[in-house]
């Protein structure tokens, strides 16, 4: 397959799926997506539609954390669908595909992160909770994350647009960020960007978890059910870290079973970024009291006498 990049044509062999497996693969990740979303979505609209949700900031850090998860479901779908379909894609495009991609990558750790503050602060002082956690404070804090994120992703897309050619903006490539963000310094500056934002994240749910348990063990209830919320949120970290070793699990099935490179590309990615988006909706759409009395009755379509939206003063 001739495949041309940055002014460069070059030949290399690609393995690819019968037709009849490509439509199998795809209708699978796009049943899941759709399916995933819509209950991430139902989410996302009971949260709009009730004040004691948009006024409540857990809540709101809970929704930005369910739209990246969708951000991220829909890219990862719709590179994959798009690279079976006309397999390559103009850079310009797929660098606007991986820039979102990766942002909520990264928002995503952020995010939990400053949930697990939020609930050590509403357990261990919680008479300040309401002065320290009001909803300017978290949209200011949503802001920084994303800013933050923005350290990691643009410096590759300005570094891009300094050395490469617009030529190269308008070829096509297989949409791989190795293809399209190609500076020699990118792995390294992208590794300690990744130990430093792990090593922060896990250091802030490791001592929240612990400040958390401390209280807990004084049988308060909430104090409990904060301490396993947290332990939740190691659990969701623990799935958006497999991210980071996304190539490095493929480069070790593959070593053990050489011939399977179709299955193992395509199994590894199911697990890695689209199941773990079932996680957020089991946190609090189903454990949170509060949002499943709501949440039942948008996602089944089904109507109630006593719960209705409430309005927006």
């Amino acid at each position: 397959m001739n495949l041309s990049t940055a002014g460069r044509n070059f030949t290399t062999s690609v393995a690819r799926d019968t037709l009849q497996t490509a439509i199998i693969k795809n209708v699978i990740t796009v049943v899941l997506c759709i399916s995933i979303n819509y209950v991430n979505s139902t989410l996302v609209h009971t949260f709009t539609k009730h004040q004691v949700f948009n006024m409540n900031s857990r809540y709101i850090l809970y929704i930005h954390l369910v739209i990246n998860d969708i951000i991220l479901l829909t890219m990862f779908t719709l590179l994959q669908v798009l690279s079976y379909i006309v397999f390559t894609l103009n850079v310009s495009f797929c660098i606007f595909i991986l820039i979102v991609a990766v942002y909520a990558t990264i928002n995503n750790p952020l995010t939990l992160a400053v949930m697990a503050v939020e609930c050590y602060v509403a357990i261990c002082f919680p008479l300040r909770h309401t002065q320290i956690c009001t909803v300017k404070k978290t949209y200011a804090v949503i802001g920084v994350i994303w800013m933050l994120s923005s350290f990691y992703v643009l410096p590759d897309l300005f570094i891009a647009l300094a050395t490469e050619s617009m030529e190269f903006f308008h070829s096509r490539v297989f949409c791989l960020t190795d293809n399209v963000f190609k500076h020699p310094g990118r792995k390294e500056r992208r590794q300690i960007f990744n130990l430093v934002l792990m090593v922060g994240v896990w250091l802030t749910l490791i001592y929240t978890y612990f400040r958390i348990l401390i209280t807990a063990q004084a049988a308060a209830t909430d104090a409990k059910k904060a301490r396993n919320t947290v332990l939740l949120h190691c659990f969701q970290l623990l799935l958006c870290m497999l991210t980071y070793v996304h190539y490095s699990i493929i480069e070790g099935l593959l070593f053990l079973f050489p011939k399977g490179i179709l299955a193992i590309r395509f199994t590894v990615s199911i697990f890695i970024h689209v199941l773990p988006r079932l996680i957020s909706p089991v946190v609090y759409g189903l454990r949170d009291k509060t949002f499943r009395k709501y949440l039942k009755n948008y996602l089944f379509c089904t109507t109630s006498s006593d719960i209705q939206p409430q309005k927006k003063s």
